[in-house]
């Protein structure tokens, strides 16, 4: 077999969530730039796509149907990656769940389901990984957080509650893994053009506008006017699973279109 080449090459790698948006392209990139892949989703089938475009590229792939928001299927995905693959070099926590209703409205369980997913899950991911990362001398953690996780927003508390978690914890875990050889950054992606875009019809009627109003709102707080696309968050996700990084841990890196700057 040919030695794949790129900037992963040799890195094993899993990615939750990888099933659409902006999971599917940071799985793609991955195998182009020459990583082994783990990708999961809650279902086998959601990844048929993802699968066929990272085999496509060159990259060795397997494949688990769990969810993110289960301590012990969670524990299964990093058991998976390291005896599938061989090792674990880069967790990219991906997967998310979204929800709009007014504070007030929050329903306990639907609530608990968003922090669920997008916070524990992550937790529960990164504490499995660690233990093992550690003890094999170093890796890469990638959580994909939001701008929502920065600042304040409009009928999305939970989503917002939930991002800001996971920057908390990827400063802190970052800290308390630096000696470990483990860099663990964030993203924070602002308007990113993917299914989760179409989600806000429930925002959309809080708001009394229709969703396509909606977009065009959102699309003129960006500075460079548009939304982006799943590739460019993918981009920063290489280099954060890359040896380039390799001096940066803690940092939760915006990418918005300018909507805030510093």
């Amino acid at each position: 077999m040919t030695e794949r080449k790129g900037r992963l090459a040799g890195r094993r790698a899993l990615i939750t969530g990888a099933s659409r948006g902006i999971g599917r392209a940071i799985a793609f990139r991955y195998a182009e730039e020459g990583a082994d892949l783990l990708l999961t989703a809650t279902g086998l089938e959601q990844l048929g796509d993802t699968l066929a475009d990272c085999v496509s590229a060159g990259a060795r792939v397997l494949t688990l149907a769990a969810d993110v928001a289960d301590r012990a299927q969670c524990e299964a995905m990093v058991q998976r990656a390291v005896e599938g693959l061989g090792g674990l070099d880069v967790l990219v926590n991906n997967a998310g769940i979204y929800k709009a209703s007014r504070f007030v409205d929050y329903d306990p369980e639907t609530f608990d389901r968003i922090m669920k997913v997008n916070t524990y899950g992550v937790f529960h991911m990164m504490q499995f990984a660690l233990r093992h990362m550690a003890a094999a001398g170093g890796g890469k953690i990638v959580n994909i957080a939001s701008t929502a996780g920065k600042w304040e927003s409009l009928n999305q508390s939970a989503y917002n509650t939930s991002k800001h978690a996971v920057v908390g914890m990827t400063r802190c875990a970052a800290l308390e893994h630096a000696r470990d050889k483990v860099n663990i950054n964030a993203i924070c992606p602002g308007f990113v053009e993917t299914d989760m875009i179409d989600q806000f019809d429930d925002h959309a009627e809080i708001l009394g506008v229709s969703v396509e109003q909606l977009q065009t709102a959102l699309v003129g707080r960006v500075p460079i006017g548009r939304m982006l696309q799943p590739v460019e968050i993918a981009h920063l996700a290489v280099y954060l699973g890359s040896a380039e990084s390799d001096g940066m841990t803690g940092q939760t890196l915006t990418i918005s279109g300018g909507m805030r700057m510093g």
